[in-house]
C-alpha cells in the first residue's frame, strides 16, 4: 500500500496566485517587526494585544492585497493598524471586560520592559487613543501632518492640536514621574554616565 501523498499548497495554484503569495510573504518578512513596534506603542505595551492588532491588519491586507499599490503599502498598513486599535477599543467587551484571576500555566516570560519603558506605557496608556496614534504616527514614524491627517480621518488642524496636546500631557506625565521616584532620567534631561 502506497502511502498518502498530500498535495502542496501551491500545487494547482495560478502563476499570478503564486506571485501574489509570494510578494505578500516579502512584505510581512519586511515589515512585521515594524508593525509590531507600531501596535505595541497604541497598546501601551501589551504585547499580547498588539499581537492581535497585527494579525488583524495582515490578514485584511491579504484578503485586499491585489488592491493595494506597492508605493503606499506602509502608509495602508499603517492606517489599518490606526484603525484596527480605534476599532477595538470601541467593542463592548473592551469596556467592561475586567480579567482577575490569574492564568495557572506560564508561557515562556519575555523580558520585563525598564523602568523607562515602563514609565513611557504608563504615559501613553493615559493618552486617549486617537490621541496616542497620531503622536506616534508624527514623532515616531515621521509621518507629515497630512499623511497623519489621512491615517487617523482627520482635519491636519486636528493632528497638530492632538500632537502638541499629547505631548505636553507626555512631558507632564513623564515630568511627575519622575519627580516621585526621583529619578530625572525619565524625562530625559539628566542621565548617569555609568
Amino acid at each position: 500500500m502506497q502511502p498518502v501523498s498530500w498535495p502542496s499548497r501551491t500545487r494547482g495554484m495560478r502563476q499570478a496566485d503564486r506571485a501574489r503569495e509570494d510578494q505578500f510573504r516579502a512584505y510581512v518578512l519586511q515589515s512585521r517587526g515594524s508593525l509590531l513596534r507600531t501596535a505595541t506603542l497604541l497598546a501601551s505595551g501589551n504585547a499580547h494585544q498588539a499581537e492581535d492588532l497585527v494579525q488583524t491588519v495582515l490578514l485584511r491586507m491579504y484578503v485586499s492585497w491585489p488592491r493595494i499599490r506597492s508605493d503606499t503599502r506602509d502608509a495602508y498598513a499603517r492606517k489599518m493598524l490606526v484603525n484596527a486599535h480605534l476599532d477595538e477599543r470601541r467593542r463592548p467587551y473592551a469596556r467592561h471586560e475586567q480579567n482577575h484571576a490569574e492564568v495557572p500555566d506560564v508561557a515562556v516570560e519575555a523580558a520585563p520592559p525598564s523602568d523607562t519603558e515602563a514609565a513611557v506605557f504608563r504615559a501613553l496608556a493615559e493618552l486617549p487613543p486617537r490621541m496616542r496614534a497620531a503622536v506616534i504616527l508624527r514623532h515616531l514614524h515621521d509621518a507629515s501632518v497630512a499623511e497623519t491627517a489621512d491615517a487617523l480621518g482627520c482635519s491636519e488642524g486636528t493632528v497638530k492640536s492632538q500632537t502638541a496636546r499629547g505631548l505636553a500631557q507626555l512631558r507632564a506625565s513623564l515630568a511627575e514621574l519622575s519627580t516621585e521616584t526621583g529619578d530625572r532620567a525619565v524625562d530625559g534631561t539628566e542621565r548617569s554616565r555609568t
